[in-house]
């Protein structure tokens, strides 16, 4: 069986957050939520300045505190190595929430179903359709779009990024092309000192 990992190559990143817009699209993301985030760094000082893009999500760590914390065992993770969280088993406590130490996890309050994108309390059709998704009161979080991923597609932020800087793919498979970047990059694994093992790499 595959073991999924996504690597980052900070290269091609350009800051654009197509990928933010199609994983919010892709998961009916309420207000406010995002399971994935770029963030910038400004490196240098004029006129020899330059800005470095760095995209951000839940690193689906082989070693998950949020995992070991959680009282229920609603926080899983699948023989492929995706981090799932089962909301009929989550009790949104937040102790997975404090656990992450990448700040990635979400909880649903009510509020957030209620009042729409325009806080108005009317929900256009696609708040509609996509908020039936979500249980007020647990915990949510990036799947790398398992579903699609389960019917042999890429997560929707990797489709949409028009770098390819985003790539995702069997971390077991020495064929695979995330295998092979991360050997020839030598690819690093998002705060490497907390030894939660993350499954999603850097190329500086």
């Amino acid at each position: 069986m595959a073991r999924w990992g996504m690597v980052f190559d900070l290269r091609r990143c350009i800051g654009c957050n197509a990928c933010s817009v199609a994983c919010k699209q892709e998961n009916s993301l309420p207000y406010g939520v995002f399971f994935t985030r770029t963030l910038s760094e400004d490196i240098g000082e004029y006129p020899h300045a330059s800005r470095v893009y760095i995209p951000t999500l839940c690193n689906h760590c082989e070693d998950a505190p949020c995992e070991r914390v959680c009282p229920t065992g609603a926080t899983h993770t699948r023989p492929d190595g995706i981090v799932m969280v089962d909301e009929e088993k989550c009790i949104g406590c937040g102790s997975c929430i404090v656990a992450c130490p990448y700040d990635q996890r979400t909880l649903v309050e009510p509020e957030m179903l209620e009042n729409g994108l325009f806080g108005d309390g009317h929900l256009t059709p696609f708040e509609q359709q996509g908020y039936t998704r979500f249980t007020p009161g647990t915990v949510i979080k990036c799947t790398f779009c398992h579903e699609r991923v389960d019917a042999g597609l890429d997560p929707a932020c990797v489709v949409t990024c028009p770098t390819d800087a985003r790539i995702f793919g069997d971390l077991d498979d020495p064929e695979s092309r995330v295998r092979r970047l991360i050997q020839e990059h030598r690819a690093r694994q998002p705060m490497p000192e907390k030894n939660t093992k993350p499954r999603v790499f850097y190329i500086d």
